[in-house]
């Protein structure tokens, strides 16, 4: 399994939180490319809920990550 910003990007707009069935049914429903499916298939299902990619990604870069000062602007 292996994630880049591109694959992980396509789950921002998944339900969270959500099980690894309902985050699988919604790659599918949404069309998104089978590498990030493949990925989903290859979680440990223990019947865990996610919260967000940053649970399934954890070095999923955020905001703050950027450097970027929104009040420059």
């Amino acid at each position: 399994m292996y994630w880049t910003l591109e694959l992980a990007s396509k789950l921002e707009d998944a339900p969270w939180p959500a099980t690894k069935d309902e985050l699988i049914d919604y790659a599918v429903r949404s069309g998104i490319s089978l590498e990030v499916i493949e990925n989903l298939q290859e979680l440990e299902d223990e019947g865990e809920v996610y919260d967000s990619i940053e649970d399934i990604w954890p070095d999923y870069p955020t905001k703050e990550d950027f450097l970027f000062d929104e009040e420059e602007y």
